[in-house]
């Protein structure tokens, strides 16, 4: 049986909820060469970081540490960056700020951000967030649920749950989180493979062998997710995108989104 494709999830980057530019209420710190650079409980969340458009913060000069900005050449007039060097470890064009910013989001001229993944680390009060902002417009809920969930690749089954539990996040895919002790564990050989998501922490990767092939890093747990989705330690959620997945008998859609591969 061939599976459904689903097109709801074609422009989920563009699901925001929310104004492009606003103040944020939270604490928020830059880390980089062992130092904090950026510590600001004025700075603005904007919502246009990147292909996606991700939430990311710009802090005013005055809560930056302009001494180690050093100016780079960039071929963008509209934009003047910066190097960033901290006791000779260099970051380059890593910080910028807007000469001219689009008109509707005007209120960014003169603050200054920094490419999120290249610096040491970024802080929400005490806790570190990862690859971007946390929009305060996205729901991520973690539910326990009694739906009969079976996994399926190559026609061999690989989960068989009736406990999952279902996570709902803003403009993606519902994941089914399931139990180890209801998943082919002799068919997954963990991988060195990690991500790191702001809604939920770092992540760990396994393949899984078929019969017919190897399926890299298709599985993934989260040993110590952030509070907020406390709920799926240690469980196992399979890429909907990569393999069959039946809830109470039904062939799920295959949604679309980066990670998308053949359905």
């Amino acid at each position: 049986m061939s599976r459904i494709i689903s097109k709801t999830q074609d422009s989920y980057t563009s699901l925001m909820a929310g104004p492009l530019v606003e103040p944020s209420p939270r604490w928020v710190r830059v880390r980089f060469g062992g130092e904090i650079i950026a510590d600001s409980k004025h700075a603005l969340l904007s919502r246009g970081y990147g292909p996606g458009r991700l939430p990311t913060y710009y802090f005013p000069h005055d809560d930056v540490r302009m001494d180690i900005l050093k100016p780079a050449e960039h071929n963008d007039p509209a934009l003047r960056r910066w190097n960033v060097d901290v006791n000779g470890q260099i970051a380059g064009k890593a910080a910028w700020s807007y000469v001219k910013p689009p008109p509707e989001q005007n209120d960014l001229k003169d603050y200054i951000s920094f490419e999120w993944g290249v610096m040491d680390a970024w802080l929400e009060e005490e806790e570190e967030v990862f690859v971007h902002a946390r929009d305060p417009y996205k729901r991520v809920d973690v539910l326990k649920s009694s739906r009969h969930v079976r996994v399926v690749v190559d026609g061999q089954q690989v989960a068989d749950t009736r406990q999952p539990y279902l996570l709902f996040e803003t403009g993606l895919p519902v994941r089914y989180y399931i139990q180890r002790q209801d998943m082919r564990m002799d068919l997954l050989d963990p991988t060195d493979h990690t991500t790191r998501c702001p809604y939920k922490g770092i992540a760990s990767y396994w393949s899984l062998k078929t019969r017919k092939r190897i399926l890299e890093n298709i599985v993934w747990s989260y040993p110590d997710p952030i509070p907020e989705t406390a709920g799926i330690k240690d469980l196992m959620c399979f890429f909907n995108e990569r393999v069959d997945i039946y809830v109470d008998g039904d062939l799920q859609q295959c949604p679309v989104t980066p990670w998308s591969s053949t359905c």
